[in-house]
C-alpha cells in the first residue's frame, strides 16, 4: 500500500505540471529519446489528457548512432498514441556545417545533439520542452527547478532560476526565450521502474538482459556496433548485459546483468550502488561534463 501511495502521489504530481505545460504554453514538445523515463513521460501524458489526445507533439533528436531496438520501439509508441513525431537530425547539422563530427576512438555526437536541439525548437517555434530527466541522475541535474528558464539562445543558468512555491510554476518568458520543464524531478530510478511495473508499460529489449558482442574501454562496456569498434588491444567478447539507460550507442555502457525480467530488475536496482549515469562514457569527460552541457543548451 506504502509504495502504490507513494508512486500514485508522484505520478498525479507529474500530471499536474503536465497540464500547467499545456495551460502555460502556446508550442509545447515533449523530448522523447526511446528511454524508460521519456516513455514514461509518454504514459503520463496519455493519461493527463485522456480521453483526448494528448496536446504535444514527440520530438526526437536522433545522433544517426541510436540502438536500432530504440528507433524501432519509437516508431510503434508513435503508430499507437497517435503522437506526431518531430525528428532533428545530428547527420543534418553535419551536412550543414552547424557542427563538425568528432573524430578518434573515443568520438561521440552526444554533445552535437545541442545545436541540432536548438535548432529543431527554433525551427518548430517550441516554447516549452517537457524534458523526463530526474534531480536522482546527476549532480547537475539537482539544480533545476520543474520549469527550468532557457533564456534567447537556448542556455541555462543554474543560479539564475525562479522560486517555486506552492506549486505555482511560473511560466513567463520574453520573445525567443523558452522552457524546459521536468515533470519526473520528484522520482528516483527506483520510482521509475515501479510504475513501469505496476502500470505494466511496454519497454524496449535492450533493458533487459541479453546476450551481445561487447568490449571494454575506460571501464565501460560498449555494444560491438559499426557506429564503435575496439581499438587495438580492446577484445570482443559476448556476455549477459543490459543498458540501465539508452542514448547514443558511442558513449552509453551495458552492465552484466541476468536480470530478464522488471521483478529481476528491481531487485538489481535496489542492489546497485553506481548510478544509472555511471557507465555514460561522455559524463567522465570532465568532473563538469554534464552541468557545461546543459548550460550550452542540452537536454
Amino acid at each position: 500500500m506504502g509504495t502504490t501511495t507513494h508512486l500514485r502521489t508522484l505520478e498525479n504530481e507529474a500530471i499536474y505540471v503536465m497540464r500547467e505545460v499545456a495551460a502555460q504554453f502556446e508550442r509545447p514538445v515533449l523530448l522523447f529519446s526511446g528511454g524508460k523515463d521519456s516513455i514514461v513521460m509518454v504514459h503520463l501524458a496519455r493519461k493527463a489528457f485522456h480521453p483526448a489526445r494528448f496536446p504535444f507533439p514527440l520530438m526526437h533528436i536522433d545522433t544517426g548512432h541510436n540502438f536500432p531496438e530504440t528507433l524501432e520501439f519509437r516508431d510503434s509508441l508513435v503508430k499507437d498514441t497517435g503522437a506526431r513525431l518531430i525528428v532533428g537530425s545530428v547527420q543534418e547539422s553535419i551536412n550543414n556545417g552547424r557542427v563538425k563530427d568528432e573524430t578518434g576512438p573515443d568520438a561521440s555526437r552526444n554533445a552535437l545533439q545541442t545545436v541540432t536541439l536548438l535548432d529543431t525548437l527554433s525551427e518548430h517555434r517550441v516554447d516549452c520542452a517537457l524534458g523526463g530527466g530526474r534531480r536522482d541522475e546527476e549532480k547537475a541535474r539537482a539544480k533545476e527547478r520543474f520549469f527550468s528558464h532557457r533564456d534567447a539562445f537556448g542556455q541555462w543558468d543554474p543560479k539564475n532560476q525562479r522560486p517555486e512555491l506552492w506549486n505555482l510554476y511560473n511560466g513567463r518568458k520574453s520573445q525567443g526565450e523558452h522552457f524546459r520543464v521536468f515533470p519526473l524531478s520528484n522520482w528516483t530510478e527506483m520510482d521509475v521502474w515501479q510504475y513501469i511495473a505496476k502500470e505494466k508499460i511496454p519497454i524496449p529489449g535492450l533493458y533487459f538482459s541479453h546476450r551481445r558482442p561487447v568490449f571494454r574501454r575506460n571501464g565501460v562496456l560498449l555494444a560491438n556496433t559499426h557506429f564503435v569498434e575496439p581499438q587495438n588491444g580492446e577484445k570482443v567478447f559476448e556476455e549477459d548485459v543490459r543498458f540501465r539507460t539508452i542514448g547514443d550507442a558511442t558513449c552509453t555502457g551495458a552492465i552484466l546483468s541476468k536480470a530478464s525480467t522488471m521483478e529481476e530488475i528491481i531487485a538489481e536496482v535496489a542492489a546497485a550502488r553506481v548510478t544509472e549515469r555511471g557507465n555514460r562514457s561522455d559524463d567522465k569527460r570532465s568532473e563538469t561534463a554534464m552541468e557545461d552541457r546543459k548550460r550550452q543548451g542540452y537536454f
